[in-house]
């Protein structure tokens, strides 16, 4: 029989206030029928994998499997309520706020983590110079990458206290959230164009190993997809997020709107 688990409350936070990404901007996203800016899907992500890093610990870390789509804004300063149903071994997680349901997903924890060889995924720098966004940018593909990235120390810390994780188990074990992973898979997209307001719609994320706190992380990604529907553009990406240039971390599929359907009107 399918166990429900105990509701997990978040006080979203939106973190990306400053961001190029003006849809996380209140005036902005309110020209695009929302009610304020947008708090990031990566974070509502995050919120998200507190529920099967609660259930499994590090062994989640190291090898679980979690994907998301959203639905719904989130808000700042909203509670978000994340609520899972365990049946057979798979977490179904649903994210609502202001009675709304915002996000779904599910989580599993397979018996290993597959075997994704790092030579499959072609390295390459982010651009050198960005240039604004066109359906052209987004070839089909084509190889992205990104510049790397650390959390560590005061850093790591915030971005914890960003997402509102509380789980001792990265203080205690120096480990990276994987919600940094996503961060780092929105890179390939605002590390290679000048990009107006666009939406993080859905990823699915197969950790290969665990974080630590310091890794100097990037991704290599292949575009996969780049379509119109109802008149939104989008984009999807296979990438792979590596450490240090030499452990792969995760496999990501990754999707957004790059061109929401307002602004390719305007």
């Amino acid at each position: 029989m399918p166990s429900r688990l105990e509701t997990y409350r978040v006080e979203a936070y939106n973190t990306a206030k400053q961001s190029e990404n003006k849809m996380h901007d209140d005036n902005v996203a309110r020209r695009f029928g929302f009610s304020g800016g947008l708090v990031p899907g990566v974070d509502v992500f995050a919120y998200m994998m507190h529920v099967p890093i609660a259930r499994w610990g590090r062994d989640f870390l190291s090898r679980g499997l979690v994907e998301a789509r959203f639905i719904k804004p989130v808000y700042d300063g909203e509670s978000a309520d994340v609520d899972a149903t365990e049946h057979n071994g798979l977490l179904t997680i649903e994210v609502f706020s202001r009675t709304e349901l915002c996000a779904t997903g599910t989580a599993s924890l397979p018996a290993a983590a597959p075997a994704v060889p790092l030579s499959d995924y072609v390295e390459v720098p982010a651009v050198a110079e960005r240039k604004p966004v066109s359906p052209a940018t987004f070839e089909m593909g084509k190889w992205l990458g990104t510049t790397p990235r650390r959390w560590a120390g005061q850093d790591a810390a915030d971005y914890l206290a960003d997402v509102r994780e509380a789980d001792p188990i990265f203080t205690r074990e120096g480990l990276g959230h994987p919600g940094l992973i996503q961060r780092v898979m929105n890179r390939v997209l605002v590390d290679n164009t000048i990009l107006g307001p666009w939406i993080h719609v859905g990823s699915r994320m197969q950790l290969l190993a665990a974080a630590r706190a310091g890794d100097e992380i990037t991704a290599r990604a292949r575009v996969t997809a780049n379509y119109e529907k109802k008149g939104h553009r989008f984009v999807e990406l296979d990438g792979l997020v590596v450490a240090n240039g030499t452990t792969p971390l995760a496999h990501c599929q990754h999707t957004a709107i790059y061109q929401p359907r307002e602004q390719t009107a305007a």
